[in-house]
């Protein structure tokens, strides 16, 4: 099923990897697409900024941020995030596939897609 969500995503003309194959790295960009063997029918689909906009996130995260009034940057980051999150939702569901969002504090901005809809 991983492999039909990445045709799906490249058909959609996004930037896709299997991250869980070797297929893909921590520094690639766009759709990291990865099976879950430990949950039944779960294949993640996770978009990963442009390294820069990672890097500058990341490093204001580890210097501490407040989290009621973040830098633009980090906001940025956040938006990227749930718009491509529902992105891949609104592509995948009328591909065919049951998605729903993942939990975040395991799989962050995932979502989650459990197989195809009956």
């Amino acid at each position: 099923m991983a492999d039909e969500i990445c045709r799906v995503l490249a058909g959609a003309g996004l930037p896709v990897h299997r991250g869980d194959v070797g297929g893909g790295s921590l520094r690639e960009s766009g759709a990291d697409v990865h099976a879950d063997p430990l949950v039944e029918g779960g294949v993640y689909a996770d978009w990963r900024t442009g390294a820069e906009l990672r890097t500058t996130a990341a490093d204001l995260f580890a210097k501490g941020i407040d989290f009621a009034d973040p830098p633009p940057v980090v906001r940025h980051f956040e938006n990227v995030h749930k718009s491509m999150q529902k992105a891949l939702r609104e592509i995948l569901s009328p591909a065919g596939f049951q998605v729903e969002e993942a939990d975040p504090f395991t799989h962050g901005s995932a979502v989650c897609v459990r197989g195809r809809r009956p």
